[in-house]
């Protein structure tokens, strides 16, 4: 080869190596870019505007279920309808009878729906339940159970169980596949709260103020703890500490495996809500502070007065926490560094729903008193 065509291609092979260098790292900090952001997060500190509405003057205090792609959403007199999650148009309509009892779930294959006939919303006690698992792509029942009492508060689901608590005081197991109870436990207590699952245990707490630790195999208590007041709200679990609030107005602490207290911190009134975050836990309590704590000990970082009494938890992301108060017409975002407003979603009217607000994807829906609202981030432009 000629000493200038030897140069010619070395030139060539080292600008190709360089190109190929270059690109390779464009790709590796785009990979480390990718990797430090969550997905499908919604940055609720970033001006977000209505993308769809569904109008509807029977939405209930029920917060709406989803699979990530279809919103569920629980109507008064019993009616589910599904929506596309995208832009919200009407995939089917499902009439459950009588009135939903308990906040619908769904999974991979079902949406499941509690309810109850027999008596009057109010009068539960004397009202008969149902359970029963919907179809996602037709709404048409899979299967069906009758029970003695309704459901009540939030069905929690499982790889191949459904949980949930009773108004007569029975916690349920139910396979999810074919509704046949796998186990059930009767306590002289009244159960409106939302499980959590952790590990080997589903956690429950009743009306009187009882937590307990259930195995999930087989529905045997492996403790309780007692407190001074009803259990209502969402329980965190944070590194195997089981975090919780009570109508006592304290926010507990305990070790997940024996029911040891770790920590209490005391709010101003009932607790609604507590809800693991990056730099700690949030509480919402009916004193309508927010309250950080920081997770080990239960120190306080700082509290927050909200406008409304906050009776849902919260939607949580890196940057933020939306809440939806009572008697506003706004959802507030409070920055989790300080709890300073950072953000406000005007829902146009005075919201009296408890329905918690939801993330769908790049989605924030929100209850109203009369339909659905979901914000997003503005279109960029061209």
């Amino acid at each position: 080869m000629k000493p200038n065509l030897v140069r010619l291609h070395e030139s060539f092979l080292i600008r190709k190596s360089k190109t190929v260098s270059c690109l390779w790292l464009i790709l590796l900090s785009t990979f480390q870019l990718g990797a430090s952001l969550p997905q499908n997060q919604i940055a609720l500190s970033q001006p977000l505007t209505v993308r769809w509405r569904y109008e509807s003057d029977r939405t209930s205090n029920f917060t709406p279920a989803n699979d990530g792609t279809t919103v569920y959403l629980p109507l008064s007199e019993g009616i589910l309808v599904a929506l596309n999650a995208s832009d919200g148009q009407l995939r089917w309509k499902a009439d459950v009878g009588g009135n939903f009892s308990a906040s619908p779930v769904a999974d991979d294959r079902s949406v499941y729906a509690a309810g109850q006939y027999g008596a009057p919303v109010n009068e539960q006690g004397h009202a008969n339940g149902t359970l029963r698992a919907l179809s996602k792509t037709t709404g048409v029942t899979v299967w069906m159970r009758t029970l003695q009492a309704p459901l009540s508060g939030s069905l929690l689901v499982g790889e191949n169980a459904l949980f949930a608590g009773g108004a007569d005081g029975k916690v349920y197991a139910f396979d999810k596949r074919t509704g046949l109870t796998l186990w059930t436990n009767q306590y002289a207590e009244v159960f409106s709260s939302q499980p959590a699952a952790a590990g080997h245990f589903v956690y429950i707490g009743s009306e009187q103020g009882s937590l307990f630790a259930l195995d999930q195999a087989t529905g045997s208590a492996a403790w309780h703890y007692q407190t001074r007041g009803p259990i209502q709200g969402p329980i965190a679990i944070v590194n195997g500490t089981v975090c919780f609030g009570s109508g006592d107005g304290y926010i507990y602490a305990l070790h997940g495996s024996n029911s040891k207290l770790i920590w209490r911190r005391r709010t101003g009134a009932a607790v609604q809500s507590v809800v693991s975050v990056e730099n700690g836990l949030l509480a919402a309590s009916l004193d309508n502070f927010v309250y950080l704590l920081s997770a080990n000990r239960g120190n306080l970082i700082w509290r927050r007065l909200l406008p409304g009494r906050i009776s849902a938890r919260p939607i949580t992301a890196s940057d933020g926490a939306l809440f939806t108060p009572l008697s506003t017409d706004s959802a507030i975002v409070l920055g989790l560094r300080d709890g300073k407003p950072v953000n406000t979603l005007s829902i146009g009217e005075e919201n009296s729903s408890s329905a918690a607000p939801i993330a769908v994807s790049d989605l924030v829906i929100v209850t109203t008193p009369h339909g659905l609202l979901a914000f997003a981030h503005r279109p960029d432009k061209p």
